[in-house]
């Protein structure tokens, strides 16, 4: 019989997941308890099993360690664990030898969630050295890449809006602060006008990709969101400026004559910064106007296959590049920055001969996270929001993080 346990939910996606998996657990005879930090929090989860931390961030470590061991909590649950107040939570957990596990959007996409231990990218736990990760994918079978879920932009859209509305009234929270760079009415502005010139920036792209081909080797650099906090949690740059002015500097001096470097804004990013002009701007201060080009848009499928190596700080796009047998740098804490399945050298010798991914460690890399760290589902759509929270249960209440399963009916 699986012992009884206590657990501490904090922060963690937008959406009912995190409360359907506390339900989850409480209905197999473990306490569940959740703390909201501010409104937006309390608007997900509210009643019996949900406590509000009104305090000072300065008081948050003594009132946390207090929850722990009044509850006599054993495991600790949350999205985002370089957040500040995450972090200290973290640190006492560990100290007093809680089991901590962290979940996000997947490493793969777009159908699959990670439920990791410890924590993601530069906190995971998961083996860097080749001879353990090929031996750990002999003992397990391809993941399945079909798309079995959807998720809802519309969902997620009502939601994010309403969450960060909330937040943002402190009479009852009024000491929260934000991780955010910027405020909510900035970023879904940005967004709206990002949005509404989204069919011209994807044919513009589309026809820049098309008009390149064939003219020389091509190098993808996958922006990703300053708002996004990986960014600045998992790699020493700042912000995007930084990442792609010492991309650009070393693709001056070091790349072919006739190769190109485009640069893909992300999707969703809010265009707080104007983007195309900072690029601009960079390339030519390094006298690459004429071969450095900025995409705000594209098929980012039709855009990988059309190059010949991705460079990234810690996005995603990285991994789908080397799911593609495409040469990768990875300049941040990316978990897939393993030597063989990225170039390991300085990111200067990667624009001469980059090599491809180590065919024997990709399928063994790909899977060991396929099956230790993720489970398959949506944060925003049913019916692959529901297949999330039984499987994250499963994970839960069985102990199972981080740990191969194949089969999420099975009794352990």
């Amino acid at each position: 019989m699986t012992e009884r346990r206590s657990f501490v939910f904090l922060q963690g996606p937008i959406s009912p997941f995190f409360r359907e998996v506390g339900a989850g657990l409480r209905a197999l005879g473990h306490a569940v308890v959740r703390v909201n930090l501010n409104l937006g929090d309390w608007l997900i989860w509210h009643g019996a099993d949900a406590l509000n931390y009104r305090g000072r961030f300065g008081d948050w470590a003594d009132w946390i360690t207090k929850l722990f061991e009044e509850r006599g909590a054993t495991d600790l649950v949350l999205l985002g664990e370089q957040r500040p107040m995450h972090k200290i939570a973290i640190a006492i957990a560990r100290e007093r030898g809680m089991r901590v596990v962290a979940t996000d959007f997947g490493y793969i996409r777009p159908d699959w969630i990670v439920l990791e231990r410890d924590g993601m990218n530069a906190e995971s736990q998961f083996p860097r050295d080749r001879e353990t990760i090929v031996n750990m994918g002999r003992a397990l079978p391809p993941p399945d890449f079909v798309v079995h879920h959807r998720d809802n932009f519309r969902n997620q859209s009502i939601w994010d809006i309403a969450y960060h509305f909330a937040m943002i009234v402190r009479v009852f929270f009024p000491h929260y602060r934000s991780h955010q760079l910027y405020g909510p009415f900035a970023v879904y502005g940005g967004t709206l006008l990002r949005l509404l010139s989204r069919r011209y920036d994807n044919r513009r792209a589309d026809a820049i990709v098309r008009e390149l081909q064939g003219k020389g080797p091509m190098f993808l650099f996958a922006m990703q969101m300053e708002t996004d906090y990986s960014l600045r949690a998992y790699s020493h740059y700042p912000d995007m400026d930084t990442a792609i002015t010492e991309t650009v500097e070393s693709f001056s001096r070091h790349a072919a004559p006739e190769a190109k470097l485009l640069l893909k804004v992300h999707p969703l990013d809010p265009g707080m910064k104007r983007w195309s002009r900072r690029v601009a701007r960079i390339a030519e201060r390094f006298g690459v106007a004429d071969r450095v080009y900025y995409l705000g848009g594209g098929n980012l499928g039709d855009i990988v296959e059309s190059v010949q190596g991705v460079v990234t700080v810690n996005s995603t796009v990285g991994l789908r590049a080397i799911i593609d047998n495409l040469p990768v740098h990875a300049l941040g804490q990316a978990i897939y920055r393993i030597p063989g399945l990225v170039h390991s050298g300085p990111l200067d010798a990667f624009w001469k001969l980059p090599p491809v991914p180590d065919m024997e460690l990709r399928e063994a890399f790909l899977r060991g996270i396929a099956h230790c760290l993720h489970i398959r589902g949506v944060y925003y759509a049913r019916p692959g929001l529901d297949q999330a929270v039984r499987q994250a249960v499963f994970r839960l209440h069985h102990d199972r993080v981080n740990e191969p399963v194949l089969d999420f009916t099975a009794a352990s």
